[in-house]
């Protein structure tokens, strides 16, 4: 087996972990948003586990690469995968949405070890991307930016003030990347606002832009890497997901963007997850 084929399968195997330990966090805690978090488990894992230069024990070291989750709704997945990479204690994740913790509902830089932006309102993860972009290319630091965007929030202006912005000042070591899942908070993006193409929106804009299935880690890391050969403009990486991926009942299901899982809905969630890994180990 090759290098990248043990990369590989080891981001399949924390995927997989991390769905699990999202369903059961978020049943326990009977709050939190399950269908945001699971449609970008793919690509918070790859992009931590093959493509950041970051430290735990360091996390404000200078030169650093930076993400920023700005669809903050799916903050409990990041904080499984920043446990995971010793950003703070696993045990920690018990605090979640609870009174007094560093794990807020919504990611908080004042609080949290690993959080490089607070988000919540929609639209602003771009523009503090851009901001931080700018600052590393006059310190002529080589450090990446990576903003993961959720695609109900390009509807906000904001964002794509921020798009032009980056073209401007040609910030190649800025990469967007879209959790393309068709769904947001109340309904379908075609229902609310028809995005159109997406490709050509953001190539009109100047950006270079790459497709992938969000939900291949091969296909991510060719993206990434595709993205850091770009020169003289920012990459976006539009990545096509499916918003509660791994439980059958929540894909693809406004309903489940934000909702509680109870008894039953925990019990068969994890049935699937647990039947998801004996098939994948079946065909190993």
């Amino acid at each position: 087996m090759s290098r990248n084929d043990c990369e590989e399968e080891k981001m399949e195997q924390l995927s997989r972990k991390f769905r699990k330990e999202l369903i059961q966090l978020l049943h326990s805690k009977g709050t939190g948003h399950p269908g945001g978090s699971l449609s970008c488990v793919e690509l918070l894992t790859t992009l931590y586990y093959k493509f950041l230069r970051v430290d735990p024990k360091c996390p404000d070291r200078e030169g650093r690469d930076r993400l920023i989750l700005s669809k903050g709704h799916a903050a409990p997945i990041l904080y499984c995968i920043l446990a995971e990479k010793g950003f703070f204690p696993v045990e920690e994740l018990e605090t979640f949405r609870q009174a007094g913790s560093r794990l807020q509902g919504h990611p908080c830089s004042h609080k949290t070890p690993g959080i490089e932006c607070s988000s919540g309102p929609l639209g602003l993860g771009l523009g503090a991307g851009l901001g931080m972009a700018l600052a590393e290319k006059l310190k002529k630091s080589d450090a990446r930016i990576f903003v993961v965007m959720g695609d109900g929030e390009i509807q906000e202006g904001a964002v794509w003030e921020a798009a032009s912005a980056a073209v401007k000042y040609r910030l190649d070591h800025l990469t967007a990347v879209l959790d393309f899942n068709g769904v947001q908070l109340d309904g379908t993006l075609e229902e609310i606002l028809p995005p159109g193409d997406l490709v050509k929106r953001w190539e009109a804009v100047g950006w270079n832009v790459i497709s992938c299935d969000g939900h291949s880690i091969p296909e991510i890391m060719k993206s990434v890497e595709l993205a850091k050969q770009c020169r003289q403009k920012p990459s976006i990486i539009i990545a096509k997901t499916v918003k509660g991926r791994g439980v059958s009942f929540m894909e693809g299901r406004h309903q489940w963007h934000g909702k509680v899982i109870n008894d039953e809905d925990f019990k068969r969630a994890m049935q699937e997850l647990d039947m998801e890994r004996g098939e994948q180990s079946a065909g190993e």
